[in-house]
């Protein structure tokens, strides 16, 4: 008895000491989150697309995404989608520009290729210059939108692509690896650097491999996982946890992406729950 009761001392104190750490960190996390939302400054606002300096393409009435109406409008097309393959002047096709940024590695081409699907291989692919280009055509009721997806690469020149890539984008998505922080700590450099060209593109945060994600202990899946919502809300941005492996909110992603560009009514469910993919907004 007398050897068991040592024992219990050491193993309760070490528990306090455990606690105590755990608290401190969270603490000074917090904190952090508070620094870096302040040094962003005002969050932008994303706005719907308007009509710029070029005519407007009229487009015929759009459903929504659940497949029943919503009033036509007027999209103008970006500049910058003149570099694919399709015919734009077609009355009802709609050319728009997304763009991928990322670290390398944190799986910006393997989500892409899941998302483009079958029409990978009835398409010549682009690569140069640090830039991959994909292009996604797709139908809703009497429209044909036509997304130009600009992926950078992420390599040691990745500023250089910046401007040709985040220049008359309707959506900016900003991805980083679920299994590794310092990814998610770049997002900041990368949305800095994408604003300076694009000040109205959609914001979307996208954690990617979130099947190797919950791989990991519970205390730190919920520690990348506040740190992640600290830094969408800090950029204004909507939150996804994806995995390419599985299809997880990758379509999902880009329905939302059409829901605010077209104002239809279709609505993404919020989830915090740790240990499922995370949306949040």
């Amino acid at each position: 008895m007398t050897h068991f009761c040592p024992k219990m001392v050491k193993l309760n104190l070490r528990r306090r000491v455990h606690r105590r750490v755990l608290i401190l960190r969270r603490c000074i996390r917090c904190c952090w989150d508070r620094l870096l939302m302040c040094s962003l400054g005002k969050p932008i606002r994303y706005r719907v697309l308007s009509s710029a300096a070029t005519p407007a393409m009229p487009s015929p009435p759009l459903a929504t995404i659940d497949g029943t109406f919503a009033a036509s409008r007027n999209v103008t097309p970006p500049a910058a989608c003149d570099h694919n393959h399709h015919d734009h002047k077609d009355s009802d096709l709609v050319p728009l520009k997304i763009s991928l940024l990322g670290d390398p590695e944190t799986g910006k081409t393997s989500f892409l290729m899941k998302y483009i699907g079958d029409e990978k291989e009835e398409q010549e692919d682009t690569q140069e210059k640090g830039l991959n280009l994909k292009d996604k055509t797709f139908f809703v009721r009497g429209a044909r939108i036509f997304y130009s997806i600009w992926e950078v690469d992420g390599g040691d020149k990745y500023q250089d692509h910046i401007p040709l890539a985040c220049t008359d984008s309707v959506a900016i998505l900003f991805m980083f690896d679920l299994t590794s922080r310092c990814t998610l700590n770049n997002v900041i450099s990368w949305y800095k650097e994408a604003r300076k060209w694009n000040q109205t593109a959609i914001p979307i945060l996208i954690g990617t491999k979130f099947d190797d994600f919950i791989q990991l202990p519970i205390d730190l899946q919920w520690t990348i996982a506040s740190q992640a919502r600290a830094y969408a809300k800090a950029l204004n941005a909507t939150l996804f946890f994806s995995s390419a492996t599985y299809n997880i909110n990758v379509n999902k992603i880009f329905k939302f992406i059409t829901a605010k560009l077209f104002d239809l009514p279709w609505t993404v469910e919020r989830n915090l729950t740790i240990g499922e993919p995370i949306i949040d907004f």
